[in-house]
């Protein structure tokens, strides 16, 4: 059985914790793991597990393979989406890729999971994949149906068969899917008992996903076996072909194949599940205090009830108030009432729309060598602290229009600048002239602190020629 992971999500109603270059899979909501990395936790004890298979952003697959790492997981195969198409087409050529691995020998399993859910009962998670294996096997395609515990308004319905399928135990036969209901209905729904919430996790053979695929939806298939079949490998990441998968249609699985199919059954699964698509429901799966908080970071509460606060970088102190979203971040505070905190959506629109970088970025932003925190910056200055991961090096590099000064806090730095190429030590500075070919390296055991002080007419990410990069970026 081979896990593959979905880790393409935005994540944009959890802003300003969430952006679109480090969205909410990569993110450490609930405990100290990212949800990615938890996603790949919850599978440990599962027989006959493969390494996983992770499709992503092309944007983030240096935090995927950092995250992999952090587990010690070494032989993940990580392919690379250069544009979004919803799940089909991922899905697909997950599933094309996994039986290339299989060099077409063997018709792997998938176990088809979402980077950015939160399973608290993970026993009861691995019982019910367990069960839906043995459905698999027998060439259904399964998907995951969470016992619903209200009548929720946000999540898709799957209704069931009041029959277990013969000889494959707690899985039905599924009659429809529906929509996200209203309030009225979805009650309806909940007191029948005949209905689940959809949650987007699968299970099916390689080749009977193929099968129903070519059935209902041709043109996804073809375009993704080509975009398969004409990928490149790119140091850890296979990067499918751009013009094929660009051609494919984009559609959900649901839509594509599972409405359609009289091949689709369900394993009802009640094992604390939440898509995490919200301030509240973050607030729903977290520990809180005795009057109803659930806090992160330095926090300081007054008659305060029912919130979620999450402090970043400073303290925040909260007083008399009930029912709100107080998140604060390097370089963004927001405040809500709970009850209006799918608006949020409605800010990163205005952010998109004024062209702001706090939609995109946090302060912090991570490269494959490490990281930068842009500190402060104004009229024709910008200071950066930079961390540089052991044996990393940033790219052989110049600006057109800034120069740059680095200080070293801690560690070693091996700098080329122009014709010459030294080591600079804590407390040791180097100057890097406007135009001068430059780059910088970490030789040593432990990271390489610095401050980076730019200085010039633009400061903008886009001033840099690249002529080499060990990362293979542009």
């Amino acid at each position: 059985m081979i896990p593959v992971i979905l880790s393409g999500g935005s994540g944009t109603r959890l802003w300003p914790l969430s952006r679109a270059k480090k969205p909410k899979q990569f993110l450490s909501l609930v405990n100290e793991k990212s949800m990615l990395q938890n996603t790949l936790l919850r599978l440990k004890g599962l027989d006959e597990l493969s390494p996983p298979l992770v499709v992503c952003n092309e944007d983030h697959r240096f935090m995927v393979a950092e995250q992999l790492r952090e587990l010690n997981i070494s032989d993940a195969c990580i392919m690379l989406e250069p544009v979004g198409r919803n799940t089909a087409p991922a899905i697909a050529i997950a599933a094309i890729q996994a039986m290339q691995l299989q060099d077409n020998k063997q018709d792997p399993v998938l176990l088809v999971l979402a980077a950015d859910h939160v399973i608290q009962d993970i026993p009861a998670f691995q019982q019910a994949v367990v069960e839906a294996k043995l459905a698999a096997e027998a060439g259904k395609l399964v998907t995951f149906g969470i016992v619903p515990v209200s009548a929720h308004t946000g999540y898709g319905y799957i209704r069931r068969s009041q029959q277990n399928i013969d000889q494959i135990p707690n899985t039905y036969q599924v009659t429809e899917f529906k929509e996200k209901p209203d309030k009225k209905t979805a009650e309806h729904y909940l007191a029948s008992g005949e209905y689940c919430w959809n949650s987007g996790m699968f299970m099916f053979k390689a080749s009977s996903l193929l099968a129903e695929l070519e059935k209902f939806a041709p043109e996804i298939v073809k375009a993704c076996r080509l975009a398969v079949t004409s990928a490149s490998e790119d140091l850890d990441f296979v990067r499918v072909d751009n013009k094929a998968f660009s051609a494919s249609p984009a559609d959900s699985l649901d839509y594509a194949v599972l409405e359609k199919s009289d091949n689709t059954v369900m394993v009802p699964l009640n094992a604390g599940w939440s898509d995490v698509g919200s301030y509240d429901a973050l607030w729903d799966v977290m520990a809180k205090d005795a009057q109803g908080n659930a806090c992160r970071g330095d926090v300081m509460l007054e008659a305060t009830r029912n919130s979620y606060i999450n402090a970043e970088e400073k303290l925040v102190a909260v007083i008399g108030l009930d029912n709100v979203i107080v998140v604060e971040t390097k370089d963004a505070v927001l405040v809500a009432d709970k009850n209006n905190i799918q608006q949020v959506k409605s800010i990163v629109q205005r952010l998109q729309s004024y062209g702001r970088s706090e939609v995109d970025l946090h302060r912090e932003v991570f490269r494959p060598w490490g990281k930068y925190d842009s500190v402060d910056q104004g009229k024709r200055y910008q200071v950066k602290h930079i961390t540089v991961k052991p044996g990393a090096k940033l790219s052989v590099q110049k600006h057109h229009h800034r120069a740059e000064h680095w200080v070293v806090v801690s560690g070693t730095a091996l700098v080329r600048n122009g014709d010459e190429e030294f080591m600079v030590t804590e407390n040791e500075s180097t100057f890097i002239p406007i135009g001068v070919v430059h780059s910088l390296e970490n030789p040593g055991k432990i990271p390489l602190e610095l401050i980076e002080v730019q200085s010039g007419s633009y400061l903008g990410e886009d001033d840099i020629v690249r002529f080499a990069d060990k990362y293979g970026r542009e």
